[in-house]
């Protein structure tokens, strides 16, 4: 028997294999830019007032950050993104990026979008998951009241329950239709609410085979136990545990908030604690894969290569349907397409929506690329090694 040959991440031309030239340096060009944060500011700031100013600009936006990040306006239009994800073996995962709004219309409609995923995502093989986040369903500030234990109004009680159902009934219709469907991460003062919902989903709805999937962020120093304790239950009432694990997405906004109400910052003190606990919580998953089954939601390349490993030194398939490597669109790609390349499992997250409504989505993720540390530099070193070695590769004349 052949042994399984390692991942490289430096293998330029399979990351980048579905990037025509024009799209590599299009991709180069804006991460190029994002070395600049204060010009990213500035032009995240103009292109939000041109679109308020009913400015021809939407054009612009669509052919460069919207194109890099987004795979379409609708479902319908991310279509083309997802068949070109697939030749090479790369799953996308229907991500509906619209935020911000706050209206019963909103989370109804919000709802309605969600479910059409899951229709999408019925039977294809190409989609192997569609998600969504709570907050998109009902008031935060709810949730976050009914996790301090504070006295609801019958309004409040009414508008609650509203919420659940729609979680409840994206459930439902998942397990109809036998989509696995991934819960998003929200912040830790309301967090406990939706692990609730999301644990009584499980149990109803993972019997047979993990259908529904919540999100572990390992910032959280807490947040080890947690999937322990998680495990323990999912054991003790006999339901598979879904499980999707990232680093997190909130540090800012949750030690400011600590700080100013002066409680102890959920966080971990270190980059290095929060590493720990995310690479412990893999060797975690996959020592109780009879009962777990989980996703590896990080670009980080030392946490992806450690899990390729264990996958091996388990004597599992490489494409097992327990274990999933995951990363943004627009985004990773030495990651995403190496590691499918060498036969694991990935999907990439394709965020869709309106072009001006998700631009708050956008904003986060250059912000996000800016903030990592090297980030964007990675990003754009790859992309320019791949543009020299297609210029650097010999030209020999056409064949007639």
């Amino acid at each position: 028997m052949n042994p399984k040959p390692n991942v490289s991440f430096e293998n330029t031309e399979v990351a980048y294999a579905h990037k025509s030239d024009r799209s590599l340096r299009k991709s180069c060009r804006l991460y190029w830019w994002m070395h600049f944060p204060i010009l990213l500011e500035i032009g995240i700031f103009l292109t939000n007032l041109g679109l308020k100013l009913g400015l021809p600009i939407k054009g612009i936006i669509r052919e460069n950050v919207f194109r890099q990040f987004c795979g379409g306006e609708s479902v319908k239009d991310c279509q083309p993104v997802i068949d070109e994800l697939a030749e090479y073996g790369v799953g996308a995962i229907l991500d509906y990026s619209v935020e911000g709004k706050t209206s019963e219309e909103s989370y109804t409609s919000n709802e309605a979008v969600i479910l059409e995923t899951i229709k999408s995502s019925k039977g294809d093989e190409r989609i192997p998951f569609t998600v969504f986040k709570v907050s998109g369903l009902g008031d935060t500030a709810l949730l976050e009241k009914k996790q301090q234990g504070a006295k609801l109004n019958s309004k409040e009680e009414k508008a609650l329950i509203s919420t659940k159902s729609r979680v409840l009934r994206l459930f439902e219709a998942a397990f109809e239709a036998k989509v696995r469907i991934m819960v998003d991460a929200e912040e830790s003062w309301f967090q406990d609410v939706v692990d609730e919902w999301v644990d009584e989903g499980m149990a109803r709805y993972n019997k047979d085979t993990a259908i529904v999937y919540n999100s572990y962020q390992m910032y959280r120093r807490d947040m080890l136990s947690r999937l322990k304790s998680a495990h323990m239950r999912a054991v003790a009432h006999g339901y598979y545990l879904g499980v999707k694990l990232v680093r997190g997405a909130y540090l800012e906004k949750e030690n400011k908030r600590a700080h100013k109400k002066g409680y102890p910052s959920p966080i971990q003190t270190s980059k290095a604690d929060t590493d720990k606990d995310f690479d412990t919580s893999l060797q975690f998953c996959i020592n109780n894969k009879q009962r777990i089954y989980f996703i590896c939601g990080t670009h980080n390349e030392l946490s992806n290569t450690i899990l390729t490993e264990l996958i091996d030194l388990h004597g599992m398939q490489r494409n097992d349907e327990r274990i999933y490597f995951a990363q943004l669109y627009g985004m990773s790609d030495h990651v995403s397409f190496n590691l499918a390349n060498a036969g694991f499992n990935v999907a990439k997250y394709l965020p869709f929506g309106p072009l001006a409504e998700v631009l708050p989505y956008l904003s986060r993720r250059i912000d996000e690329n800016t903030a990592i540390a090297g980030q964007s530099s990675r990003e754009y070193k790859k992309l320019k090694a791949e543009i020299k070695r297609r210029k650097d590769l010999p030209k020999f004349p056409k064949i007639a």
